[in-house]
């Protein structure tokens, strides 16, 4: 027997979904012990480290991690740029009379990057924003991943809002741990899909 939905009641199934998924895999990601995430991270950061597109970048997108949320740390990697001379970039939210203003910054090595109304960590709000041809690489974080390239995010939409500005030309890679990997992901227009991904154990390309 076949049953047939109408548009309005599948995307409200694919919400559902998604939110079982959000909660289960948070959960998960949570429970690891916070040596756990070093090692983790720290082998993730050698794939990236070694990632033959990292030879040419100029720009690299990155984000600062969320301890309470045991996100893959890009910290070891942040000062790897900085060493090289590697302008970086990281993401940023504005609250304007009209709504939310998305991008990323560039971050001057000697400012910091903290909180500013937002959950994540964001450059000054004086520096650089950056336009399309800035970024060569954008490392993006993700609580679920398929091989495929699509991510499942905390559900504000942020990085399918702005990654569409910089990419392409630049190459999108999501990080995330091996039990992160998702066979499937209930997909939908607007999300935005990753060029390759990358965890502690494996590299694949979408």
């Amino acid at each position: 027997m076949s049953t047939n939905f109408d548009s309005e009641t599948l995307a409200q199934l694919r919400k559902q979904a998604k939110a079982a998924l959000r909660k289960r895999l948070n959960a998960l990601r949570s429970s690891l012990p916070v040596q756990a995430v070093a090692e983790r991270s720290g082998r993730i950061v050698e794939r990236l480290a070694t990632h033959p597109l990292l030879q040419s970048a100029q720009g690299v997108g990155l984000y600062v991690a969320m301890p309470e949320q045991r996100e893959v740390d890009l910290a070891s990697f942040h000062e790897l740029l900085l060493r090289r001379g590697t302008r970086l970039y990281y993401p940023f939210m504005d609250r304007t009379p009209e709504g939310y203003i998305t991008g990323f910054r560039q971050h001057r090595p000697g400012e910091v990057l903290e909180k500013r109304g937002q959950r994540f960590a964001e450059p000054s709000p004086s520096a650089p924003v950056a336009v399309r041809g800035d970024i060569d690489l954008l490392v993006v974080p993700a609580l679920g991943i398929t091989l495929q390239g699509y991510r499942l995010g905390f559900g504000a939409g942020f990085y399918d809002a702005t990654l569409p500005d910089l990419c392409p030309p630049a190459t999108t890679i999501c990080v995330g741990y091996d039990f992160q990997l998702l066979v499937e992901l209930p997909v939908e227009p607007h999300d935005f899909k990753c060029d390759e991904v990358i965890t502690d154990t494996e590299n694949f390309k979408s």
